[in-house]
């Protein structure tokens, strides 16, 4: 049987979750597994080790970044208000989303993708019509949405992209984040939520959707900005840790340097920030966002390059090949906006590694 493409947070780290539950001492909230200050430690990682069932099990961090942030985000899903993780497009909200779930419910799968299609049928329930026909409005015949799944279970459950859903569908979310309960009129029932449920949705500031969120909507929800990381160390950290997940998931060995990762980062912070680290030259900045998730996909991408064709090596080439493709993904114009910052800032910077990639996007550029 072939594996899994992707496993979900609660199945790739079951032995952190396992151990964190059998020394957890904590006061849990009703519905939890883990005590807050577990599913603090799971977020963030310790350099403690914990007793698992195959011997001593290190937490790993899953998400880099303020841990007073994550705090909130844990107090708030204690609470009957639901969390909206905000802030640019790639800064891991959704990683964090997921891991919360993953955590404090035991699974992350009951999710909601919001869309312009979304339905609200979709975020409550609807029918299987061949039963419905047969059988009439029957309860087996109702097919649960993951809100009344989660409702039903006392799980949480994950909205992502809650911008981009309609009015309609937003405002059928303000009954349910203020009532807790899901009308079945054709079953003459009421389904009222378990302790545990809770909803975390993600909505981006740089793609605010279709529609913007009500006001009404908006004071249901505690809201979390999630910064945009600008600390060149902690970036670096992050792309590091989270290439290396992804280079032993897909069986990737081509070597990279710190310093193609130190480059790369320092190049989408400089061009993500309108200014050189030093601050000594402006530089313009592209439409597209250069989140830490992308900087992660070019040097993933990069690696599968060289694995397979340089010998597993990851070469300057592939690296601005990658970041070009990247930066002009939304409008090709943006091409010239790299071809400055290379002139005017690659350019000049003296040192060997800088000016090999200087050369080489150089070249790509004229591909």
């Amino acid at each position: 049987m072939a594996e899994l493409i992707r496993l979900p947070a609660e199945q790739k780290y079951e032995q952190e979750l396992v151990a964190l539950r059998k020394a957890d001492k904590g006061a849990k909230p009703e519905g939890w597994q883990l005590s807050p200050k577990m599913v603090e430690i799971y977020i963030l990682g310790s350099t403690e080790t914990f007793p698992g069932p195959n011997g001593p099990v290190t937490i790993t961090p899953k998400y880099i970044g303020n841990r007073n942030l994550v705090q909130v985000a844990i107090a708030t899903l204690a609470s009957d208000r639901a969390l909206l993780l905000i802030g640019e497009p790639g800064t891991a909200k959704s990683w964090l989303s997921e891991h919360l779930a993953a955590a404090i419910s035991g699974t992350s799968q009951y999710l909601i993708q919001g869309t312009s299609g979304t339905t609200e049928d979709q975020i409550k329930y609807s029918w299987n019509y061949a039963l419905l026909v047969a059988k009439g409005p029957v309860p087996e015949a109702l097919v649960p949405s993951p809100i009344y799944r989660g409702m039903r279970e006392g799980k949480l459950v994950r909205f992502e992209e809650v911008t981009r859903v309609s009015s309609e569908v937003q405002d059928a979310l303000i009954s349910l984040l203020s009532e807790k309960t899901i009308a079945v009129p054709e079953l003459h029932e009421i389904l009222s939520a378990r302790r545990g449920f809770n909803i975390i949705a993600t909505a981006n500031t740089r793609d605010r959707g279709v529609n913007e969120m009500s006001s009404a909507l908006k004071r249901r929800l505690n809201f979390v900005t999630v910064p945009v990381v600008s600390e060149l160390k902690q970036e670096v950290d992050i792309v590091t840790r989270r290439v290396g997940e992804l280079s032993r998931d897909y069986e990737v060995q081509s070597d990279v340097t710190e310093q193609h990762v130190e480059m790369l980062v320092t190049m989408f912070q400089e061009l993500r920030s309108g200014a050189t680290k030093d601050n000594k030259v402006k530089v313009k900045t592209p439409t597209t966002v250069l989140s830490t998730a992308e900087a992660i996909s070019v040097l993933f991408n990069s690696k599968i390059l060289g694995q397979h064709f340089r010998n597993q090596k990851v070469t300057h080439e592939d690296l601005a090949r990658s970041m070009i493709g990247t930066i002009a993904k939304e409008k090709p114009e943006d091409r010239a906006v790299f071809l400055e910052y290379c002139e005017n800032v690659l350019k000049l910077r003296k040192e060997k590694e800088w000016q090999e990639f200087y050369k080489a996007a150089m070249k790509a550029l004229k591909e």
